[in-house]
């Protein structure tokens, strides 16, 4: 048996990997009970790079090519074993072979929305997800910072950790992108190459390369987001606080008539409450409708008319005005409703006082 080892030894002498799929980023030729010949010789694909590994230390790297293994071809192995005085062969040493091929289609989200300065809003809690690319550049940083001396290294034992450093850096390629958060949907090429320019120093430490990034969503929360259609629904009626209200009013009908129809309506009362209207249903949808719908007339026939036509003041009760005050407040808030508003708005609810 030990001659036959013997004999083993001295005819391992081709050195290559030949991968059997996708998803290796790093693997170790198996040397056990083997010894490399003088003169052996070391094949590298194309999309490939290979290391010596000398007790430990990372020795010599090399590119694509066939290489015949001699004191030439390896000049750090030899120094380090000090071959210049005698050469040993057979000999050992481990040998590293790197994948570089881009890993594509590597994913990206936001599990929780986070939060980023806005120079519209202040502050949005926004989620964003998308994929990227990237290949081993220097496969020397990555043995030692992250494979190591393991036989084999897969993609997926790397994508959770660069996964966190995507998500530790959006914040910072928003903010340097300088796009606001209503231009990030139409600028999320843009936003993504602010992205990856954060993103490469810190895969560079482990000597990989960012190829490719990309942004396909950026979203808010429900929440934010029905606070966002209102703003941009007052901003197409030019922010008249009055036609804002004819509008919302004419949407709620159709929920009111459903909700009468089901013998409830509880809904369209919390919806009324919501709008700020604070006094009775009834109330908010024939004013606004009527307002809403009415033809123009002349200026003193219009006045004489809704004189004439106009029913006694309604007193409201001063809890009904309390909740409704707080309901404006949120709104104010929240940005949908300006000061100016506000403060109209609360006068003429507490002139209806009873």
């Amino acid at each position: 048996m030990a001659l036959m080892d013997f004999i083993k030894k001295q005819f391992i002498d081709i050195i290559q990997w030949t991968e059997e799929g996708d998803g290796t980023l790093a693997w170790r030729f198996p040397m056990a009970g083997m010894e490399i010949q003088n003169g052996g010789t070391l094949v590298v694909r194309e999309s490939q790079m290979a290391v010596f590994v000398n007790e430990g230390q990372v020795a010599d790297v090399f590119g694509p090519g066939t290489y015949k293994l001699t004191t030439q071809t390896l000049p750090v192995l030899t120094y380090l074993k000090n071959w210049d005085k005698l050469f040993q062969s057979p000999f050992k040493s481990d040998v590293y072979f790197f994948s570089t091929r881009q890993q594509i289609d590597q994913k990206w989200g936001t599990p929780q929305p986070i939060t980023i300065r806005d120079k519209d809003f202040g502050a949005v809690r926004l989620r964003a997800f998308g994929n990227y690319a990237y290949r081993i550049a220097d496969p020397k940083l990555f043995h030692t910072e992250i494979s190591g001396t393991r036989e084999s290294y897969p993609v997926a034992d790397l994508e959770g950790q660069l996964r966190g450093v995507v998500l530790q850096n959006i914040s910072n390629a928003i903010a340097g992108s300088g796009v606001p958060f209503l231009d990030l949907a139409a600028n999320q090429v843009m936003f993504a190459d602010a992205l990856a320019k954060e993103l490469a120093p810190a895969f560079a430490k482990i000597g990989l390369q960012l190829e490719a990034m990309t942004v396909q969503n950026v979203s808010l929360p429900e929440e934010l987001q029905k606070i966002l259609d209102q703003k941009i629904g007052m901003g197409m009626v030019g922010n008249d606080m009055a036609k804002f209200m004819q509008y919302q009013t004419a949407q709620a009908i159709p929920k009111f008539a459903e909700g009468g129809a089901g013998g409830g309506g509880s809904g369209i009362a919390g919806d009324a409450m919501g709008l700020g209207a604070g006094v009775a249903l009834g109330q908010v949808l024939a004013q606004n409708l009527q307002q809403g719908l009415q033809t123009p007339v002349a200026p003193a026939a219009a006045a004489a008319a809704q004189a004439a036509a106009a029913p006694a003041p309604v007193g409201v009760k001063p809890e009904e005005v309390m909740a409704t005050l707080e309901k404006l407040g949120d709104l104010k808030s929240k940005g949908i409703l300006t000061q100016e508003e506000f403060d109209a708005k609360k006068t003429e609810l507490l002139k209806k006082l009873v």
